[in-house]
């Protein structure tokens, strides 16, 4: 176990609190919820970096911080999409769990083709990853619907849709020449 590593866990840890504290009736449980889901942000972003000043990369840091990062998301998402009760809610939501689902399967394939680094993650990728934590954040805090805050998150959230696609479309291109093989061996 290294601090690194422990962070990762520590985010996972966050996940069934900020469910909790989602559902509080209380007035300052929004503003808690953007709190907690801005500590995992930032954790997520300490670990990484610890990871590689401290030269702590591990096998299993390198498997648990992405199925961290994902969970929290999808899990704040779905805990919004109930809220929201928006079709114009429910499709960005479902499009940015779809490409998680999308690229993680890729990346696990790759990887057991031994192509891992063909599929690493872009600079588009980051900068989705940034919007999208800046756009939950926002949806999180603010109640639905209630002043330009909200409508800003909902724009940071197609924001993040389009940079989602655009990755996910990055990672495919990266991965066709194998996936073509792939299917023409199997006779697809």
């Amino acid at each position: 176990m290294n601090i690194p590593n422990a962070l990762t866990l520590f985010r996972m840890a966050l996940i069934p609190v900020l469910v909790l504290v989602f559902w509080l009736p209380f007035s300052w449980s929004a503003t808690a919820s953007a709190a907690i889901f801005v500590l995992a942000a930032v954790t997520d972003w300490l670990d990484g970096y610890l990871a590689r000043k401290l030269n702590q990369s591990t096998s299993f840091g390198a498997f648990l911080d992405p199925v961290a990062d994902k969970l929290m998301v999808a899990i704040a998402l779905v805990l919004m999409v109930g809220q929201q009760d928006s079709v114009w809610f429910t499709l960005p939501a479902l499009v940015v769990v779809a490409r998680e689902i999308l690229v993680s399967a890729l990346r696990e394939w790759m990887a057991d083709i031994g192509k891992r680094g063909s599929v690493k993650v872009s600079f588009v990728g980051k900068v989705k990853t940034t919007v999208q934590m800046i756009a939950i954040t926002v949806l999180l805090a603010v109640p639905p619907e209630q002043g330009p805050l909200f409508y800003l998150g909902y724009l940071l959230l197609y924001v993040a849709v389009l940079l989602t696609i655009w990755s996910a479309g990055l990672y495919i291109r990266a991965a066709w020449q194998d996936l073509s093989d792939a299917a023409s061996q199997t006779g697809a």
